[in-house]
């Protein structure tokens, strides 16, 4: 059986089973850790990770995740990334968009918002910024501003 913490990062999963002790069980239920729930680990350092659970992410320690068991999923668009790991020419679909207040308010008014199909069309020669197609329209964004846009690839 494989654990959420043999997943490489950003493959999402389905939770299979959890085998927790009853009082830590119910705190990952109330954080929507439940069984046939999608999952994907973002980021790993030292003890903790970072995981992608129902739009949010959560910092749990590895031998929380070594309790989760985990399957994987049959679907095409299994990986999950931030916006600024993809290359010239790739797209996908919008996932999540994180941060807080204003920024996420105008990302989300320029049209990045979850189920919406982006394309990359020119990088700077150091990365930032990158020019994405979305919605009919290109648009340029800060490395930054894209690291917060979570996205399935798809095959251009």
């Amino acid at each position: 059986m494989t654990t959420l913490a043999d997943v490489s990062l950003n493959k999402v999963v389905e939770i299979d089973s959890v085998t927790l002790d009853s009082d830590m069980k119910r705190r990952m239920q109330d954080l929507g850790m439940v069984i046939g729930s999608k999952i994907a680990v973002v980021s790993q350092s030292g003890h903790n990770s970072i995981v992608l659970l129902h739009n949010s992410r959560v910092a749990i320690d590895k031998t929380i995740l070594k309790s989760i068991n985990v399957k994987d999923i049959t679907e095409e668009r299994n990986h999950w990334s931030s916006l600024d790991q993809l290359k010239i020419g790739e797209q996908g679909v919008v996932v999540n968009v994180h941060g807080t207040g204003a920024v996420k308010r105008r990302l989300m008014d320029m049209g990045l918002t979850k189920g919406t199909l982006i394309k990359i069309i020119k990088l700077a020669p150091l990365g930032d910024p990158i020019e994405i197609r979305i919605r009919g329209y290109e648009l340029t964004l800060r490395k930054s501003e894209a690291e917060m846009i979570i996205i399935a690839k798809e095959e251009a």
